[in-house]
């Protein structure tokens, strides 16, 4: 049952929904991947005005909650990004460091538990984690403004690491 006297929540992705990951992709591309320089350069994102708007427009009327398939290790450093780019103040979900799961597994079980107390007015992510969302019900919004890369896709239903 939803809290209806809540404000609803908006769910935001991180990983080229929020921030530019463009430039660490390489870590990706080498076999093996090299994991501990993809996180390790997180923190060096740029942000993606896009993304960033709607977060903050979504603030007005929503709580924001973030929603990422990078692994619990990566919070000290994202929380640190989050703040550093003027976004909203909101729970961080993060993939527990051992779970290997695809991203979009792993998100729609942390929306399935959000959506039994609150209302989700929104999911903003890739097309993958979106697809499945939105056959679950939820609303989505596909972030779009970020050329899909394919080592990132890979990473999210092959290797379950973001």
């Amino acid at each position: 049952m939803t809290d209806s006297s809540a404000p609803p929540v908006a769910v935001f992705d991180l990983d080229n929904t929020l921030a530019d990951t463009a430039h660490r992709q390489r870590f990706l591309e080498s076999k093996p991947r090299d994991w501990n320089a993809f996180f390790a350069a997180a923190p060096d994102d740029p942000p993606l005005a896009e993304g960033v708007a709607l977060a903050l427009a979504s603030a007005e009327e929503c709580e924001v909650v973030y929603l990422t398939g990078r692994p619990e290790r990566c919070r000290r450093d994202t929380l640190a990004w989050l703040a550093a780019q003027g976004l909203p103040e909101g729970r961080l979900h993060m993939r527990d460091d051992q779970d290997r799961r695809p991203a979009r597994h792993t998100k729609l079980e942390v929306l399935r538990q959000l959506a039994r107390t609150r209302e989700i007015r929104m999911l903003v992510d890739d097309e993958l984690v979106c697809d499945d969302a939105e056959r679950a019900g939820l609303t989505v919004v596909r972030a779009r403004w970020t050329a899909p890369s394919e080592a990132l896709g890979e990473a999210q239903e092959q290797d379950g690491r973001t």
